[in-house]
């Protein structure tokens, strides 16, 4: 399975004219299938990017928004007419093109073998849900804010299995004894503590920003 992170506050890849925008997007390549994890804020950078990193966004048959806040969604118009028949989950019922069979999630439930979704968080000052993916050592949880806490979403992944990684937004968080025994974490988007998460965990930190690859 193969991560691409496609929208964030920062770059990864500086030189093939990729563009960082306040927001996030994950595109999940787990062979088969292609799920993006929510889609930035702005359509044209988010296309732009797909671009610049030579993915076809008609691949995408499955969507999933962490919630519905505009650095999260706001891609999602731009990105209706291009796609083919895809799946959309996410926690409210907001309007979309005839070609999104919408999936309105609340509790936990598997989008594909190998990948759930937590079901819905209660977060301040927004519910939030976040994927759970199967990587070759364990489990990795991939968020878009946490605004749930990661807490929250670390006690939703537990029941498949050991978790070993995160990626994604992490807020404010800053329990960081929970990520002590992960083999890799990689801060993206919203982290405020991303600095101190380097700092604190040198060995298995992994840079984020649009462009990077994780394989897990």
């Amino acid at each position: 399975m193969k991560l691409t992170i496609v929208y964030d506050n920062e770059l990864y890849i500086k030189d093939i004219g990729l563009k960082s925008d306040w927001g996030f997007a994950c595109l999940i390549d787990a062979e088969d299938e292609f799920i993006l994890f929510d889609t930035g804020a702005k359509g044209k950078i988010f296309l732009n990017n797909m671009e610049k990193l030579r993915i076809d966004p008609c691949v995408i048959n499955k969507i999933v928004i962490s919630h519905e806040h505009w650095d999260h969604d706001g891609g999602l118009k731009t990105l209706m007419p291009i796609v083919g028949d895809v799946e959309l989950y996410r926690l409210e019922k907001e309007r979309s093109s005839e070609n999104m069979s919408i999936s309105i999630v609340e509790k936990p439930q598997e989008i594909i073998k190998g990948i759930y979704t937590t079901g819905r968080l209660k977060g301040t000052p927004i519910d939030e849900q976040s994927l759970i993916l199967k990587s070759k050592k364990g489990w990795c949880v991939l968020t878009g804010c946490s605004h749930p806490g990661v807490e929250e979403n670390f006690n939703a992944a537990k029941q498949y299995g050991n978790i070993t990684g995160l990626v994604g937004g992490l807020h404010s968080f800053n329990n960081f004894s929970i990520l002590e025994d992960l083999d890799f974490i990689c801060p993206c988007h919203c982290t405020k503590h991303k600095r101190m998460i380097k700092e604190l965990f040198p060995r298995t930190y992994i840079e984020g920003g649009v462009g990077k690859i994780i394989e897990i």
